[in-house]
């Protein structure tokens, strides 16, 4: 399986950006400014990642509702908000991930800071590391200071990943297996809901049932806690591996995102600094808050 090329990426990340330019309509600002939640907390920051816009997987319309109840001064844009290397494979561009789009660079436009941090699909935006494109600043990493004095790193967390970095076919092989898996999972859950059944996730039951799968993870979350420690920062931010967590790993703050293809999490910081892990019910269109993750994490 071939790699998806810089000069191929740069191409299809352009595509998707003319798509949803070319399909902006002046009075859809005007409606989505009305459907602001006015009497909604303003937050300091959100952190966001893994919308993998440009998959049938992407739940573009639930992330739209949770913006609109989670106005923010900054917009982290945690990796994987555009895959790229789905879309080199086949074209998958409907007008909900346009809002997406559309939704963000009115924020930043609005004044929000919106910061976008690449990831591994969007890859091919590291090579504009320090650049700003429509009020949206480029970073290869970024650091972030919460109300109370702590140091956050926020990277995607893809360099901490042995398979994307010894292996990179075997990292296209398991993309396209997870893609298997949530086609297969749409229409198992499509059954449940004729029986009544809640929404299950099968690819989420793999992980926690295999056993490298759980050793990977925990791999993953020591190593990202450490290089933080090390760098002395008293936390970090990060995506990737679609598992929403927020816990404190000898002595430093890890908090993972999750995805907006199956947890539709994101992290949140109040104006006093505390950090919290939102998930967000699309149908009910309300957050439910991790009780793990509510208090803020005293460091050491």
């Amino acid at each position: 399986m071939r790699a998806l090329s810089t000069g191929s990426a740069i191409m299809t990340a352009r595509a998707a950006v003319a798509a949803a330019s070319g399909a902006f309509r002046p009075d859809d600002a005007t409606q989505d400014e009305l459907n602001e939640k006015s009497d909604s907390p303003r937050y300091r920051a959100v952190f966001i990642s893994d919308l993998h816009l440009g998959t049938p997987g992407c739940q573009a319309s639930a992330l739209l509702d949770f913006l609109r109840a989670h106005p923010s001064e900054s917009l982290y844009l945690v990796g994987d908000i555009i895959d790229g290397w789905q879309l080199r494979r086949r074209w998958f561009w409907p007008q909900a991930h346009n809002d997406v789009v559309q939704k963000v660079l009115r924020r930043a436009r609005k004044g929000c800071r919106v910061v976008f941090v690449p990831g591994n699909h969007d890859e091919f935006a590291r090579q504009f590391d320090g650049h700003h494109f429509g009020g949206i600043e480029v970073h290869k990493e970024a650091v972030h200071t919460t109300a109370d004095g702590r140091h956050l790193w926020v990277i995607h967390g893809d360099h901490f990943d042995g398979v994307i970095q010894g292996a990179k076919w075997l990292a296209y092989l398991g993309d396209n297996l997870y893609e298997f898996s949530l086609r297969l999972n749409r229409h198992l859950n499509s059954w449940r809901a004729r029986l009544g059944l809640p929404y299950w996730s099968l690819s989420q039951y793999l992980k926690h049932r295999v056993k490298s799968a759980l050793n990977y993870v925990t791999d993953f979350e020591r190593a990202v806690a450490n290089e933080a420690r090390h760098r002395g920062y008293q936390g970090v931010v990060c995506g990737h591996i679609h598992r929403p967590e927020m816990r404190s790993i000898d002595g430093t703050l890890y908090c993972n995102d999750g995805d907006w293809v199956e947890s539709l999490s994101a992290l949140v910081e109040h104006a006093d600094g505390r950090l919290e892990l939102v998930h967000w019910h699309a149908q009910a269109h309300a957050p439910v808050v991790d009780s793990s993750a509510v208090e803020p994490v005293s460091m050491a």
